[in-house]
């Protein structure tokens, strides 16, 4: 609701009609972002619903956490957050899931639990969200169409990044660890989160491709599955990415696109997100299968994984529209301007425009799809200009959006202290040092390679 009032009072204070920037500019940029990536937000949610009503979430992390035990209780709650992102699981399942979990592993090896969100944001907010090549979060698929790029784009600089966040974020935890007080604080109890709060539902709209309050819709199974059953799907979804990707459709043509039918448009322009949706339709047929007779009630878990789906699209596609609404503003082209003309190229400018959009709305695909429609196109043509891959400024723009994001006002933020039982005066200092300042160093990183050796 804010968005679109949003936009007419600053379509009113720069005299343009307000019912044809609504209208006219603020409902198609809204409904083409819906068009355009709601069968990702629908497959991913489901497939996220039924991997936890299956057990396989749960299986996982448990297994996990069991085989590298209390001593390396942060690192084994950094790496099951980072395989179940990696695997497609939305952000707010994992959160659910890994709570619980890091209260009593943390307990039980006497760390402080204000350390919990910083280790569970650098698990599933940082390098696999942006960085991973292969990585399906949604952040990693909306520059595809500007760029003509995949969710491989710039593999080789990806790792590096992934490399660089993980390194840092987990020199802090250990950092702050030692130098904390051991304390047993009687919190690491699997206690109920506070799953039906309006308040979390509200932060969590923008900053998830999951509605948390479906969450509780549905029923678990009590008899979780074996650890291999479970990671299939996870697999599967991985193994068919890439080969659809790198392989199927990056080496046939489809010239029936260019008709007006189709949207007068190239293969390379939608075979990434073709790629994902249909690897996720494939893991979830075969998650379906694996676990038939485990699911307690599957038509009740799909119903609500399909409804998770639409509040955050239609939250993200309102804020692409207040996007659409701004950019035809006159001030626009100065900031366009300035944001284009930041010393140090068009790597450095486009990290900047997507940090400030993602800073500003507290949304990391939010901030990413404004700033693309805006100037993707731009972009995309000062990289022919000047002989940049796109794959670089699909890279540069994803990791971006996701540094700056994680302010103290990001939904996800806010939903998991909230869940944790914590403040941000206890914890926002250490999610800062884990999911900020190891995403900046990454980026700088990835830019200075990008520019001195190219995409790779």
């Amino acid at each position: 609701m804010l968005a679109p009032l949003s936009a007419l009072i600053a379509a009113a204070f720069s005299g343009l009609p307000l019912l044809a920037s609504l209208t006219q500019i603020f409902m198609p940029a809204s409904a083409g972002f819906i068009a355009q990536f709601f069968p990702l937000f629908l497959l991913g949610a489901i497939f996220a619903k039924l991997m936890n009503d299956s057990g396989s979430v749960d299986i996982i992390a448990d297994r996990l956490v069991a085989a590298l035990g209390p001593d390396r209780a942060v690192f084994a709650i950094v790496l099951a957050g980072a395989i179940l992102t990696y695997g497609g699981v939305s952000l707010f399942v994992a959160f659910f899931v890994l709570v619980p979990m890091a209260q009593a592993l943390f307990a039980a090896a006497s760390i402080p639990q204000r350390l919990i969100p910083a280790a569970i944001v650098l698990g599933t907010s940082t390098f696999t969200m942006t960085a991973l090549p292969g990585t399906p979060a949604i952040q990693n698929v909306i520059p595809m169409p500007f760029f003509g790029t995949t969710i491989y784009a710039a593999p080789g600089l990806g790792v590096i990044a992934a490399m660089i966040m993980v390194g840092t974020g987990l020199l802090w935890l250990r950092h702050a660890q030692r130098s904390a007080a051991p304390v047993t604080d009687g919190s690491g109890q699997r206690v109920a989160a506070g799953i039906d709060s309006e308040r979390l539902r509200e932060h969590g709209a923008t900053a998830s491709t999951f509605d948390p309050a479906e969450i509780e819709q549905g029923r678990q199974t009590a008899a979780p599955p074996p650890l291999m059953i479970a990671i299939l799907p996870i697999l599967v979804m991985i193994i068919a990415n890439l080969i659809l990707s790198l392989g199927l459709f990056a080496n046939r043509e489809a010239p029936f696109l260019a008709e007006p039918i189709w949207g007068e448009t190239t293969l390379s322009a939608v075979a990434g997100l073709w790629a994902v949706v249909a690897a996720l339709a494939l893991a979830t047929l075969i998650l379906i299968m694996a676990n038939w007779h485990r699911i307690p009630d599957l038509r009740t878990s799909i119903d609500a994984g399909a409804n998770a789906a639409v509040l955050p699209a239609l939250s993200v596609a309102s804020l692409v529209g207040f996007g659409a609404v701004i950019a035809t503003l006159p001030s626009f082209h100065a900031i366009r301007d300035w944001v284009l003309g930041i010393d140090g190229g068009p790597l450095v400018s486009l990290a900047a425009a997507t940090n400030l959009l993602a800073a500003l709305t507290g949304s990391a695909s939010g901030g990413l799809t404004i700033a693309l429609e805006a100037l993707g196109p731009t972009y995309a043509a000062i990289a022919v200009d000047h002989g940049i891959d796109p794959a670089i400024m699909h890279r540069v723009a994803v990791i971006g959006a996701g540094t700056l994001d994680i302010l103290p006002h990001n939904g996800a933020i806010v939903s998991l202290l909230a869940l944790c039982g914590l403040t941000h005066r206890e914890s926002y200092f250490d999610i800062a040092m884990t999911g900020i300042v190891g995403s900046v160093v990454a980026l700088t990183v990835v830019i200075l390679l990008g520019e001195c050796l190219g995409s790779f």
